[in-house]
């Protein structure tokens, strides 16, 4: 693509549309009023023509009779707001479009009840598929109650439905990239809320990138999809290519849309979640195997999905389950959860309790081993869930009695690697009496012998696990840590030991006996006598007092200062319920202000069980399920004040709390639950780089045996040691003081010095960066690069000593980095402003933290008003001792006039702007020197003053200026008829073109065909050259399209 533009991208687009099926309109020619009008409002945004014709088609079950009549009353329902909240609005038509809209109607003397599918889910070819662009919507602004208008850049209508919205952005403008499009998607659902009734979908690109999401969905969930056919990554060289043949395909949309949209609802809150791309595809390859191993010839095994933690495997699990439901050769069948803690199957069960919509029934969990047993012996159907533990058989009992011999019965295991997961029989011993025990899998066979078998996994099978292959069967799907490190479905996880730190004894590490992680403070866990004592020795050496409050003092300096640099939570992992409540005493007393014995305030609270006959001291922290509840609402809220849990077992598994970005651990773990507890840590949140592990009992070990497993099987690092993000750091921060060479920074630190005189420095310093060579890059660029980069890489090393060595050092660079933002041109753009970022700003202890950075005031200047750009602000700029600066200031001021400009005058605008690039062009050849430059763009800035002033001369005003120069754009029209007669003409057109606008008129081409006949009738008019009259035409209507948008009332985009 030569010149990639916005309107570049949409065309591109739709050619790849049109490749998959769809058919093309442009919006302009079905707007209200044309001949081939699609709609007679522009508030309506619905193809009802399309739709009833669709509708017709699509429901030839109903009656003749009636059939037009129901249809109209299903239109009328659709079009009907059921709320003021457009999230609830797009919640019931969602149910609506996957479910049908019921409908009773009177037929033949009684009265019949139905469905009105408003699409052909299982022919997809039997529906209308029309993209459109530049699709304008008049609707009411729903906070400030002003009339609104805006276009997105292209609609996908089904049946005459606008299920996806596009907007595309241009990725040569750097303030219009792919987050500008995200934010004008946030400006449409305030001001055109109506359309969203209907969307399944929103697509952003700049044609350099393009990310899926939904109506709720943050600027981070935003996803690349990366595949057509699921095996395949990146088969394009652009990822809007990729995007709209991976997912807009006829048969794939409609599949996303019927079995990969959930909606979450807690209270008035609503979160749309869709699929990512390998969580579609595992899916769909999972419901292939299900139905073979289902069948008469299958084997029963059906596979295991191995989607790293914190990539939505719960969802994965859902979608998959509500899949196997809805698929005609299961004939409803019976599917059973399993998990093998009680608070795994609270988590999961809630998960499918929010996604009830798409399993079509109301999942039941099992309560006891007899509750279990009924829900099983049913005929079809159920969603079950149940712990492990529920299916072994009585004390006095080997065998599970036989409940029912379907065969589609699914078993669905949530970490299919579990040691109870196998066949194998142990001997128990329970004081002076044995038992033989075996398998999860024995019992099942013995209750369900012709069950299939499914596993879940966050982590990989190791390679000695015989029981998992031997039930569940071979991978069906591996997405591992690097791919979703690449695809930022999560981030990477870093290891900090501070073992040595503690003088806790080599020694101790002998008795991490592999089998403490079965040590839960689930009821259901059997645990043998020695091993209770194993545990309560080393529990014993952990739990001292004097270590306690050596962990605590560590715990609160360390999260303070990781508090300083990243906003967000931390959560420590203890051996017992007794260390958790201790050392949460000891960390109160360091800082009181901490605690509340309210469950709705504190910033610390522990996590735990228990019962009434628990000592005393544990009663404030037990607390019932719906308190638990509340607190991980608390927790997994960014801005709630709750920062640090102590938890010993509870959290550790299906928890996802974005914002929690420290993990200390202080329990001994390995394999599968060493993995699943620190993947907390690894969730997607804003800018978070990274989550960090600090280990005070030496799991080094443990997760040097888990990277071996997971390089064995995939790719990607479970965890990378600290060590690796200081050594980062450590190389930007050299990078940086290489660029500042000799400039000394150190009165910056200086404390004994007034704020303003350090402050001082960073004009200098900006002046000192704008004056090196450019080396391939503008220095300036380069600067920002590292500063930004070694800002994530100190965010992962805090509190390593060596970045708190360096912490005031960044604070002067972000200071730098800050100045250079706010003053000059740059390309390096922060956070968008819907997100506030997790990094913060560091403030060096030497500045006062409300001392916000004036550059110009910083450099001895007033100010300036962009707008007026005096002749005394241009002479102070001018003899500025710090050139570099003077001239980056000057650029920035004039572009950002310019482009304020450009919004109304666009001849002035851009002939100013060739002007300055220009004069930069010959700066960085080295041309000109830079107090050469700034005397051209001084005389710049007067020559945009005395544009104005011409205005007022010529007793014209803005909008008559603006066409003035339009026509006087030819020096030949001016010379022939003289500054005085084009302004005339120029009134004339103001007038005449304000009277005739309307909305739409830019993209109607008969409406722009009677604007240039008028423009043309009114330069013949007044006798405008005609060899000059079709150029100034153009130039006229340009500038009328700009005008347009205020004289319409709003903007449209």
């Amino acid at each position: 693509m030569a010149q990639i533009n916005e309107d570049t991208v949409e065309y591109v687009a739709i050619d790849w549309l049109r490749e998959i099926g769809y058919d093309y309109v442009h919006g302009g020619e079905i707007a209200p009023g044309e001949p081939a009008a699609e709609r007679d409002d522009y508030r309506e945004v619905l193809l009802l023509g399309r739709l009833r014709r669709s509708l017709a088609g699509i429901n030839g079950h109903l009656p003749r009779a009636v059939r037009a009549d129901v249809i109209e009353d299903v239109i009328r329902k659709i079009e009907r707001p059921i709320s003021q909240k457009i999230e609830q609005n797009n919640h019931a038509f969602h149910q609506w479009l996957v479910e049908g809209v019921d409908v009773s109607f009177h037929h033949e003397g009684s009265v019949r009840h139905d469905k009105v599918w408003l699409v052909d889910f299982d022919d997809p070819q039997n529906n209308d598929w029309l993209v459109v662009n530049q699709f304008t919507v008049m609707d009411i602004n729903h906070r400030s109650g002003a009339k609104t208008n805006r276009r997105p850049d292209l609609v996908l209508f089904v049946n005459g439905i606008p299920l996806t919205i596009f907007e595309f952005k241009d990725a040569k403008n750097e303030k219009a990239d792919i987050r500008a499009a995200f934010n004008q998607c946030q400006t449409y659902k305030t001001d055109i809320g109506s359309i969203f009734t209907f969307n399944e979908l929103l697509v952003i690109s700049d044609g350099l990138e393009a990310r899926l999401g939904t109506l709720t969905s943050g600027w981070e969930w935003f996803r690349q999809w990366r595949t057509v056919d699921g095996i395949q990554l990146d088969p394009y060289q652009l990822e809007l290519e990729t995007l709209i043949k991976g997912v807009f395909q006829p048969e794939i949309f409609l599949d996303l849309i019927r079995n990969f949209i959930v909606f979450e609802i807690d209270g008035s809150k609503y979160a749309k979640k869709v699929a990512a791309y390998h969580q579609y595809h595992a899916v769909n390859k999972a419901l292939d195997r299900t139905l073979y191993a289902t069948g008469i010839h299958g084997d029963q095994r059906v596979g295991v999905v191995w989607h790293t933690q914190g990539s939505g495997k719960s969802l994965s699990m859902l979608f998959y389950a509500g899949k196997v439901i809805q698929h005609p050769q299961m004939a409803n069948p019976t599917l059973i959860i399993l998990t093998d803690r009680n608070d795994l199957d609270d988590q999961l069960f809630g998960t499918f309790s929010t996604g009830q919509e798409l399993l079509r029934q109301e999942p039941v969990q099992a309560g006891s081993r007899q509750h279990l047993q009924d829900l099983l012996q049913v005929a079809a159907g159920g969603v079950v869930f149940t712990t492990i533990q529920k299916f072994r058989p009585e004390e006095d009992m080997i065998d599970y009695p036989l409940l029912s011999d379907r065969r589609n019965i699914v078993f669905i295991a949530d970490e299919a690697h579990r040691s109870q997961y196998g066949f194998d029989a142990k001997l128990t011993q329970r004081g002076d009496e044995a038992r033989i025990s075996y398998g999860f899998a024995k019992y099942v066979r013995d209750a369900l012998p012709n069950a299939s078998f499914i596993g879940f996994t966050g982590t990989p099978v190791e390679t000695t696990d015989a029981n998992t292959k031997q039930v569940f069967g071979d991978y069906i799907d591996i997405y591992d840590i690097q791919r979703a490190v690449d695809d930022g479905a999560t981030v990477p996880i870093y290891y900090q030991g501070r073992l040595a730190e503690l003088q806790l004894r080599d020694a101790m590490r002998g008795q991490l006996d592999p089998e403490f992680n079965e040590i839960t403070e689930s009821q259901e866990d059997e645990v043998r006598e020695s091993l209770k004592t194993k545990w309560a020795a080393l529990e014993a050496m952990v739990g001292t007092e004097e270590r306690l409050k050596q962990v605590a003092n560590d715990i609160v300096e360390h999260f303070e200062e990781r508090l300083d640099i990243l906003d967000g939570k931390g959560m420590i992992v203890t051996m017992s319920r007794r260390i958790a409540v201790d050392l949460y005493e000891q960390i109160i007393k360091l800082r009181p202000e901490w605690h509340s014995d309210r469950d709705e305030n504190g910033a610390i609270k522990v996590i735990m069980t228990g019962s009434a006959s628990d000592p005393g001291y544990y009663q404030p922290h037990i607390r019932n399920k719906p308190r638990r509840k509340a607190l991980a609402d608390r927790f997994k809220d960014a801005d709630d004040s709750l920062k640090l849990v102590i938890v010993r077992d509870m959290w550790l598994t299906g928890f996802d709390a974005p914002p929690l970005h420290t993990m200390y651990v202080d329990k001994p773990m390995h394999s599968h639950g060493l993995m699943q507890a620190i993947a907390r840590v690894n969730r997607v949140f804003r800018d978070k780089p990274g989550g960090l592990v600090v280990d005070y009992l030496g799991i080094a070990p443990d997760l040097q045996e888990a990277v071996q497993q997971y390089t064995q099987q995939g790719s990607g690092k479970p965890a990378f040691d600290q060590s690796e993000a200081i050594k980062v750091m450590l190389t930007r921060y050299e990078d940086i003081k290489r660029m500042f060479g000799i400039f000394d920074h150190s009165a910056f630190k200086d404390s004994s010095l007034p704020p303003a005189d350090r402050l001082r420095l960073i004009p200098s310093a900006m002046e000192h960066i704008l004056s090196l060579p450019f080396n391939g890059k503008e220095p300036k660029q380069r600067y920002l690069e590292h500063v930004s980069a070694l800002a994530k890489a100190f965010a992962l090393s805090v509190p390593a000593e060596e970045a708190m060595r360096i912490r005031d050092d960044l604070a002067f660079f972000q200071a730098v980095q800050s100045a250079f933002r706010k003053a000059t041109p740059t390309d390096d753009r922060p956070m968008i402003e819907d997100i506030e970022p997790a990094i913060k700003q560091l403030v060096s202890k030497a500045v006062a933290s409300d001392n916000v950075i004036d550059i110009f005031k910083a450099a001895g200047i007033a100010s300036p008003n962009i707008a007026v750009l005096s002749d005394d602000f241009l002479n102070e700029v001018a003899h500025l001792p710090q050139k570099n600066l003077a001239l980056e200031m000057l650029r920035k001021l004039l572009n950002d006039e310019i482009r304020a400009r450009s919004r109304t005058n666009a001849v002035q605008a851009r002939s100013f702007a060739a002007m300055i690039e220009q004069t930069i062009r010959r700066y960085q050849n080295r041309s000109i020197d830079a107090a050469e430059t700034i005397l051209e763009l001084i005389n710049l800035a007067k020559g945009l003053k005395k544009a104005n002033q011409r205005g007022e001369d010529l007793g014209l005003s803005d909008n008559e200026l603006a066409f003035y120069d339009a026509l006087a754009e030819s020096k030949s029209a001016v010379e022939v008829m003289g500054d005085k007669e084009l302004a005339v003409i120029a009134m004339e057109l103001v007038k005449s073109v304000r009277a005739n606008t309307t909305i739409d008129w830019t993209v109607k081409e008969s409406a722009r065909a009677k604007m240039r006949v008028l423009v043309k009738r009114i330069l013949r008019k007044f006798g405008y050259p005609p060899d000059l009259r079709d150029k100034a035409t153009q130039t006229v209507l340009e500038q009328a399209e700009l005008l347009a948008v205020y004289w319409s009332g709003d903007s449209v985009e």
